[in-house]
């Protein structure tokens, strides 16, 4: 056992890998919703001695693990942003380490998810050099029972949708506090980037169209100075919150988008191919 780490954690630790042991890719299915129904690997199936509660963050590294089984040599593959994407790189990293993996190469999401990579050893490059991905693995704040998501309050919506609107597999990675009965049903940000010129205008303006949903805009800040939150690509965030369902999330959508100072939203819709939820249950995988 290292020095400084209990009994109890130590067994925690052997319990949550025998977790991520199980083998559940088998239970892939596309029939009634996660919601609803679900398919996972159940708890009866696990070999744990005794209750285990597992932490937010290690139902993340769950569904993140579950995630780089799909991954295979000579992939081109978008690297997300955010706790739980992190794991997932991680993952791959100590994959290519071990020899498992080769030849992949790496679009990251964001200048700290570049960072993390180079850090690992991931080969990178660009949407220029590799305009097709493979397979993205990322996040989401709020998964709907649609698989529409909320992404973006890590502030890199742009350039995950850029990278993930050009793979030919998106799996979304989460726990099972991010399950929402609608987008923005968590009651916390849907994010939407602007440009910083006249920004109050375009938050005002973006308020307004969503009044009858009881929508509140606010300018993302950080710190005690509460300076503008600012992307890597140098603009705002404006965080929207919502109290009603918007209903036809294309058509708010295209409302956004029409709007000028307006970059890009954190509505991923129609998007993620497969979703992997992580509970106490298992692992849930679903399908669109």
């Amino acid at each position: 056992m290292k020095k400084g780490i209990s009994i109890s954690e130590s067994l925690r630790q052997h319990q949550l890998l025998i977790r991520m042991a199980i083998p559940c890719a088998h239970f892939i299915g596309t029939d009634k919703s996660v919601f609803e129904a679900g398919i996972m690997c159940p708890s009866s199936m696990l070999p744990s001695p005794s209750p285990l509660i597992l932490t937010q963050d290690e139902l993340k590294k769950l569904a993140a693990y579950k995630a780089v089984e799909f991954v295979e040599s000579g992939m081109v593959l978008g690297l997300g942003t955010g706790s739980t994407a992190k794991h997932a790189v991680d993952r791959i990293g100590e994959l290519l380490r071990q020899g498992k993996l080769k030849n992949i190469v790496g679009i990251p999401t964001s200048k700290k998810t570049h960072e993390q990579a180079l850090s690992l050893g991931i080969p990178l490059s660009d949407l220029d050099s590799h305009p097709v991905v493979d397979l993205a693995i990322d996040g989401a704040d709020e998964v709907d029972p649609h698989l529409n998501l909320v992404k973006g309050r890590g502030g890199s919506l742009l350039r995950e949708k850029m990278i993930e609107g050009a793979c030919k597999k998106f799996i979304v990675i989460v726990d099972e506090s991010k399950l929402v009965p609608y987008i923005g049903g968590s009651g916390l940000a849907m994010p939407v980037e602007i440009i910083p010129f006249c920004w109050k205008f375009t938050a005002d303006r973006l308020q307004d169209m969503f009044e009858e949903f009881g929508c509140v805009a606010k300018l993302r800040t950080f710190g005690e100075l509460k300076k503008p939150f600012v992307t890597d690509n140098g603009n705002y965030v404006v965080d929207l919150y919502l109290k009603k369902d918007l209903g036809d999330l294309k058509t708010a959508s295209d409302s956004i988008l029409r709007l000028p100072g307006v970059v890009e939203h954190g509505m991923f819709i129609d998007m993620a191919t497969t979703v992997i939820i992580a509970s106490e249950m298992g692992v849930t995988l679903k399908n669109k």
